[in-house]
Parts: C-alpha cells; sequence; structure tokens
C-alpha cells in the first residue's frame, strides 16, 4: 500500500509500505479519509513532547471502512499510520460514521470536538448567556469550539489571526470576530478555549471575569510564559489546560463518554464538522505547510 513517510531528516515522502496487520482487538480500515492536526505539524517539525521515532507514518484519525463494509471513525492513536491507504485502529477506538456524514466530515470530527467538548463540559460549566472567547476559531479546533460553546447556549466570540477569516466564524454561529491585535480591547469572558499560548494566553487570565477560566488546549503561537499564582488569587479566576492524547490513555471511559454524546448532537444537526480543504496524499507536505502556517480555515484533510 502507499504511506507518507516522515524520515529521519524529517522530509515527507509517499512511498510503497507493507499493508498494517491488525492483532488481537484492532480492526483494518481502508481510509477513505485522514485528519491533519496541529499535532502532526508539531512530530514533522520534532517539537511534540512524546516524539515518535522515525521513520514514522503521521496520522492520527482516519475515517473509511471496515472489510465489512462498515463505515467507521477512527484514532489510530499513538502508533500514528493515519496518512495511508490502510490502517489499524482498536476496536476501542472506533465509532460508526453518520449515514449522511462524508468521509471527510469524518476525518474532521473526532479530535477537533473532543479537544473543544471534554473541557468545555467537564473542566468549566457553561450557563446560558455565558461569554466565550475562542481563540483560533477559524481552524479545526476553533470552529469545534465555536459551535460546542453555541449549542452550550454561550455567547460566543471568536478571535482570528487574520480579518478575512472573521466572517468563517460569524457563520458558525459567533456574535462577533476579531483579530488577536484588537483582544484586549474586548469585554471580559467566562471562559477563554485557547490553542495560541504565548501572549495571548497571558493576556487572556486578564480578560476573565471572576470565577472564569481560561484553558490551555494548544501553543501554535508560542510556548506558554510562566505565570504568577497571585495574579490567579487576586482576580479570583483559574487556569485549567487539556492535552486530549494523554487523557485517552488516563481516562478512556470518559473519552469514550464524551464520542457518543457529541455524536448525538452531530446526527442531531447541533454541530457539524467543517472541511476547509483536501488534498492527496502526495501532497502532504503541502498540507502541513497550510497548518504550520495558520493559513487553513476548518479542518484539512488527505485523501488516499
Amino acid at each position: 500500500m502507499k504511506a507518507v513517510v516522515l524520515d529521519e531528516e524529517r522530509r515527507l515522502a509517499l512511498q510503497e509500505v507493507p499493508d498494517p496487520t491488525p492483532g488481537k482487538g484492532q480492526t483494518l480500515v481502508e481510509v477513505r479519509a485522514a485528519g491533519v492536526n496541529y499535532a502532526d505539524v508539531l512530530i514533522r517539525e520534532g517539537r511534540y513532547p512524546q516524539a515518535p521515532p522515525l521513520p514514522f507514518v503521521p496520522g492520527s484519525e482516519i475515517a473509511g471502512e471496515t472489510p465489512e463494509g462498515r463505515r467507521v471513525i477512527a484514532f489510530v492513536r499513538a502508533d500514528g499510520g493515519g496518512y495511508a491507504e490502510k490502517a489499524v485502529a482498536d476496536a476501542d477506538w472506533l465509532f460508526d460514521l453518520p449515514e449522511r456524514a462524508s468521509f471527510e466530515e469524518g476525518a474532521a470530527f473526532l479530535l477537533a470536538f473532543l479537544t473543544a467538548w471534554i473541557p468545555l463540559t467537564r473542566q468549566v460549566r457553561i450557563a446560558p448567556g455565558a461569554r466565550v472567547l475562542v481563540t483560533a476559531a477559524a481552524g479545526g479546533v476553533g470552529s469545534a469550539g465555536v459551535q460546542v460553546a453555541r449549542a452550550l447556549g454561550a455567547e460566543v466570540v471568536g478571535a482570528v489571526g487574520s480579518a478575512d477569516k472573521a466572517e468563517r466564524v460569524r457563520a458558525l454561529g459567533a456574535s462577533g470576530a476579531v483579530t488577536y491585535e484588537e483582544v484586549g480591547g474586548l469585554e471580559p469572558f467566562d471562559v477563554i478555549l485557547d490553542q495560541v499560548g504565548g501572549e495571548l494566553f497571558s493576556a487572556g487570565v486578564k480578560l476573565l471575569r471572576p470565577l472564569g477560566t481560561i484553558i490551555g488546549i494548544g501553543f501554535a503561537g508560542g510556548a506558554w510564559q510562566p505565570l504568577d499564582p497571585a495574579l490567579l488569587v487576586g482576580r479570583n479566576v483559574s487556569v485549567a489546560g487539556f492535552y486530549l492524547a494523554r487523557f485517552m490513555k488516563l481516562r478512556p471511559e470518559v473519552v469514550h463518554e464524551a464520542a457518543t454524546e457529541l455524536l448525538g448532537r452531530w446526527a442531531n444537526d447541533e454541530i457539524t464538522p467543517v472541511v476547509g480543504a483536501t488534498y492527496p496524499l502526495a501532497e502532504a507536505d503541502e498540507a502541513l505547510r497550510l497548518v504550520a502556517e495558520r493559513r487553513s480555515t476548518g479542518k484539512v484533510v488527505l485523501l488516499p
């Protein structure tokens, strides 16, 4: 089969590799679409916290068909392997793709929506009318965060890197969309879901209402800066963090429960994955570059 391989020099190339063999409790999936995530960018650049050994086939989430013809979405987890014509998934992390959904939408769903849903329903409680800020709101996780917060009854503002992305965020249900330079002039929020990090995360702490929480889920804009607890105590606010890959290992039952909740909401048309761009496997390098340079909107998806 063909797969995208990241070699020891961190170059990506489409190569012929042996078909994967499912072990006990695993299922072989004919991959129809594979989601591109920022974690793949970090792995490619050697900045991922738990970097896999090279050579490596990237890709942690897929949509496709089992040998029995079952349409599924799945995590392939830490072993990677999603950027390929075939992949092996643990049966525990295999879910039915909704009947009306495309494979492209399926590959754009699990990671993005779980990364937004779990912190917004388990780490904080959003009451109707709460104000929520979502950063990187035009991307895969950001577009999920906007929809999830809206579904929970919040008033949502999206922050984006450039003004041309603002209308996309409003179309998802946000009441407002601003650039990062404009964030400091906004009224305070009850919850901030941030995947930018750097100076924006530090500024966000000062944009919280009393009892508000900022949730760090990424650092696409730079590493998190040291934070003085006195600032939190004095403002009566809190900081939370969420990392799905590790959480799946520590609390898999919560992730399963959340996935079931999300699939139900998708089936009821309350939320919808946003596919911003598709590329063939041979153009995986360009797909990753699009995400790395923060030029993408919605989820970028590879098609074998």
